[in-house]
């Protein structure tokens, strides 16, 4: 598809990026020549240096032509503005961010009344996934399929466990869980594993249940998994409002450390049931004056990578609590994994993988279209929910019957809100949404799934 992005900044960087390696037609777009420079001297694309809101720099993109344009610059109105001009200019799909939370609630009818394909926040979209790791804290990360009906859940095996040397076909067996672990990950390999896969300590695992089944897992399996009573919080930015907002119903006691003191005032207006501290998160005395080493949760949230990573690893040394850290630069992932810093949050990656699911649903309308999609480690291993058409290749055939590639698994089916762990007799029928794992990344459609 010929896919136009306007600003290149980290989120823009990267969706090139990924487009680019699904072997995309990109146009960018950005005001800033040496951006431009620097991003196509790493990959092929076409790069046109303006303002992307105005008309004549879209038409020198190839807008008329294009299948989509996605506004990511740091400004909601110049996006929202550059997906108008596209609509008119070139009637084209148009997919724009934006973060500001005055818009968060009238975002259905921006969407609806800008004809945009898709809005999106990567600060709400972040804060929804640390909210659900704060009500499961024993997972690194959860991700929602079959329309929350299910999840896929990452944790890693801890010391002592009872999975340390146990065989994956064994899980079912002897704790009588009802999980299907569905990927393994030790050191930089990523596996799919078979039934006699061994798992050992500090593998970080991946499987799907339903909700009341991972509770299950994790309480037989000997791991600690009762949602948090406490949360700190450190920065004060649209991150942590959103986060604090979604947690408005839980009972969860949530404390902030803003080192702006008028943006305490705005917090403490905007958030009644916080409390909220003007302070400088990063003084240790403070933190610990404010009870970090009691505190379940800690989560750092600041604007500097640098900051929260070291938060982290000071709380780390300090209590027990469930850590959440924001990084906003992608570089450095496997430096960024050997650290302690509890569950990783990317913002800018969310955003990427919203859109990239998006694309691969647009790509494929008439097929059977990607619902959801989740890259277990980036570029290594994904998970996808498709919705099976009327005409898929692969209707009515049982499982153990149909040539699947390898490094491949049917993990779950879900057929009008019934959740079926498949097995080998089980079938594919139309109307079901289906989750594969695999470590083939780019699949568009259900038949990819075959050899």
């Amino acid at each position: 598809m010929k896919i136009i992005i306007v600003g290149c900044g980290k989120v823009g960087a990267t969706l090139a990026e990924q487009l680019n390696r699904e072997k995309h037609d990109i146009t960018l777009i950005d005001s800033d020549s040496d951006v431009l420079q620097s991003i196509s001297d790493s990959i092929d694309v076409m790069c046109v240096p303006g303002n992307g809101a105005v008309y004549q720099v879209q038409m020198e993109a190839g807008i008329e032509e294009a299948d989509l344009l996605i506004a990511t610059t740091n400004s909601d109105e110049l996006n929202m503005l550059c997906c108008l001009i596209a609509k008119k200019a070139g009637n084209c799909h148009t997919i724009a961010r934006i973060r500001n939370p005055e818009y968060s609630a009238e975002i259905n009818y921006i969407r609806e009344e800008m004809n945009l394909s898709l809005a999106i926040n990567p600060e709400l979209a972040a804060a929804r996934e640390i909210a659900r790791l704060l009500r499961f804290p024993s997972a690194i990360k959860i991700e929602p399929f079959a329309k929350g009906r299910i999840d896929l859940l990452k944790f890693r095996i801890p010391e002592y466990s009872v999975l340390d040397n146990m065989k994956v076909m064994d899980v079912v067996n002897k704790l009588k869980a009802n999980v299907l672990i569905c990927a393994v990950e030790r050191g930089e390999d990523v596996v799919i594993p078979a039934g006699n896969f061994i798992m050992k300590t500090g593998d970080k695992i991946s499987f799907i249940a339903p909700h009341a089944a991972s509770a299950e897992f994790f309480k037989r399996a000997g791991i600690e998994n009762n949602s948090v009573k406490t949360a700190m919080f450190v920065g004060g930015g649209k991150l942590t409002y959103y986060l604090a907002q979604s947690l408005a119903d839980t009972k969860i006691k949530i404390k902030i450390i803003e080192r702006d003191e008028e943006r305490c005032r705005e917090l403490s207006e905007l958030l009644p049931k916080a409390m909220i501290i003007h302070g400088d998160g990063s003084d240790q005395q403070l933190l610990l004056e404010e009870g970090v080493t009691r505190t379940e949760a800690f989560a750092s949230l600041t604007g500097f990578d640098e900051e929260n990573i070291m938060l982290s690893l000071y709380v780390s040394s300090q209590s027990n609590a469930k850590l959440i850290t924001k990084v906003n630069k992608i570089s450095f992932g496997s430096v960024i994994d050997s650290l302690n810093l509890g569950s990783v949050i990317y913002p800018k990656m969310l955003t990427a993988d919203l859109i990239l699911q998006y694309v691969r649903a647009m790509q494929n309308s008439m097929g059977s279209n990607v619902e959801t999609l989740y890259k277990i480690v980036a570029d290594k291993a994904e998970a996808l929910e498709f919705r099976v058409s009327k005409d898929a290749p692969l209707l009515g055939i049982p499982l153990e019957k149909l040539q699947l590639k390898n490094n491949l698994l049917v993990a779950c089916i879900n057929r009008n809100g019934k959740i079926i762990t498949p097995r080998g007799k089980d079938t594919i029928e139309a109307g079901d949404t289906v989750i594969i794992v695999t470590t083939h990344t780019g699949l568009n459609d259900l038949k990819d799934i075959l050899r």
